[in-house]
């Protein structure tokens, strides 16, 4: 039961990656004027390009060890570094997205937009669970549980 949990969320972070990258390339990118403009997409979008794969790439590997192991030390030393890279691209990102800050409203709050949610899928996957069924979001977020990557992070050492 959990694998085929852990295969649908790992395929989902995947297809969002997917979906984002072609959004920007297909729809957004066209509709854009000037070098700065689609170097502000991109500064917003890589960061969380990235942290959506890395998290398609957990919950797939974790279906190895879930109900019967650990994660192991390697994948565990990637994700280490991951959870500490990922704050310097974001920030990268962002510095990135301010220097090339768009002049039309509309691109500045997509590309903002954008890049908040890589850090809402990275604090979601490192710092605070975030994800829950709609239904009982409110209910449940308030609790502050501690991600499961972050749990095998815990139980690997």
């Amino acid at each position: 039961m959990l694998r085929r949990k852990y295969l649908s969320l790992g395929a989902g972070e995947f297809v969002a990656a997917a979906v984002f990258a072609g959004a920007a390339v297909f729809s957004v990118a066209p509709r854009l004027e000037g070098d700065d403009e689609v170097r502000a997409l991109w500064s917003a979008l890589g960061p969380l390009l990235v942290v959506l794969v890395q998290g398609g790439g957990y919950w797939l590997l974790a279906r190895r060890w879930v109900g019967a192991g650990r994660m192991t030390r390697t994948v565990a030393t990637a994700y280490r570094i991951f959870r500490i890279g990922d704050v310097v691209l974001l920030g990268l990102g962002l510095a990135g997205l301010l220097t090339w800050w768009p002049e039309r409203t509309w691109v500045a709050v997509l590309c903002l937009a954008v890049w908040a949610f890589g850090v809402v899928e990275y604090v979601n996957y490192f710092v605070v669970r975030l994800a829950y069924p709609p239904r009982q979001w409110l209910a449940l977020v308030g609790g502050w549980k501690t991600p499961r990557l972050v749990l095998d992070l815990e139980s690997s050492r």
